[in-house]
């Protein structure tokens, strides 16, 4: 099963967000997903909104498009600090990070 058709079982949208309290600045996730992560001066790591604007607000969250969805899983899966979360957005269970069932 590929990681759209297991997220995606459901069909329900997933968004994305990062807690920067856990956040190692290591980069990884911008490197994967650039398009949705991306670091800023404070060396932490943020999601990006629609608009490619920064998210710093604490608990930021923005949707997870599909055709980036298994760079921002693969980013989740590789984070050295276990800060990115990725949930439904229909109940908020977390399907990848640290967290995900």
């Amino acid at each position: 099963m590929t990681v759209q058709q297991e997220a995606r079982g459901g069909g329900d949208a997933l968004e994305v967000w990062i807690d920067q309290d856990l956040c190692t600045g290591d980069g990884i996730c911008a490197q994967y997903a650039p398009e949705v992560f991306e670091l800023d001066i404070d060396g932490l790591a943020y999601v990006k909104g629609a608009d490619d604007e920064l998210l710093q607000a604490k608990g930021a969250v923005t949707p997870v498009p599909l055709p980036l969805l298994t760079d921002v899983v693969d980013s989740a899966r590789e984070c050295p600090g276990e800060c990115i979360h990725v949930r439904r957005v229909s109940d908020r269970v977390e399907v990848y990070g640290p967290d995900a069932e």
